[in-house]
């Protein structure tokens, strides 16, 4: 009963509304193919079922706090590491921790803010389509910057990434406005990466290759108290 209880809920769930014209496309190219060349029916069938699958957009319970910082995609964690700060990132002068999640295919695509705060920068970066799992994505790829500003000054900054087959990045939100953490904000249409850049010294409870729930799993802790794995623990 659990099971089939975790599979409806992840699956039999509302579409994001960028989702439906490709949908709409992904039925009428393959009801077209398969009217004039009918062994398209199953594989024509099967991509139309993915494309509602890749739209999900399933509910989430997120903690309620002010201290955790919390994933804001589904994916596979690449790396956590301090790097410079790209120069489009509106971000103060210090060292930064960036962590980065990967996307598939198979990943829920819509993206989730973080932390509560004001959104305070967004930029745009047109750029290459690189695989979005390289670290040269980051500053190579089209990208798009977000920056949240806590209640207690702290900022967080959040970028899109566009990889090798997605080819556009829906922001819906702007300067000014008040996210909650967990809050909807965008969604990247086929395959890509999200990063989230937070001060250095702030513990990453995560694991190098692990997989994260947007809107759920704690990738960092703003009062420290959260400890981090050891390098020997993520080995």
């Amino acid at each position: 009963m659990n099971i089939y209880k975790s599979v409806t809920e992840e699956v039999f769930v509302p579409v994001h509304p960028a989702g439906w014209p490709f949908i709409f496309l992904f039925v009428l190219v393959s009801l077209l193919i398969s009217y004039y060349w009918q062994p398209f029916t199953l594989p024509g069938t099967l991509l139309c079922l993915w494309c509602v699958y890749f739209f999900r957009n399933p509910k989430r319970t997120t903690p309620v706090t002010e201290n955790l910082v919390i994933a804001p995609a589904d994916g596979r964690v690449l790396s956590k590491g301090v790097v410079p700060v790209p120069d489009d990132l509106d971000l103060p002068d210090g060292d930064w921790r960036r962590i980065s999640i990967f996307m598939n295919v198979f990943d829920v695509h819509v993206n989730r803010a973080p932390v509560s705060g004001v959104v305070v920068a967004t930029s745009y970066h047109k750029g290459q389509f690189l695989n979005a799992s390289l670290d040269k994505a980051s500053e190579k790829n089209e990208r798009q910057n977000v920056v949240l500003q806590c209640q207690d000054g702290q900022k967080v900054g959040v970028v899109q990434i566009a990889g090798l087959v997605a080819r556009r990045i829906l922001l819906e939100t702007a300067v000014g406005d008040h996210l909650s953490v967990g809050q909807q904000f965008g969604i990247i249409r086929f395959g890509s990466r999200v990063d989230v850049w937070v001060p250095a010294n702030m513990p990453v409870p995560v694991l190098v290759g692990q997989k994260t729930i947007a809107g759920e799993t704690v990738i960092a802790d703003m009062s420290g108290v959260i400890p981090e794995p050891s390098q020997m623990s993520e080995r």
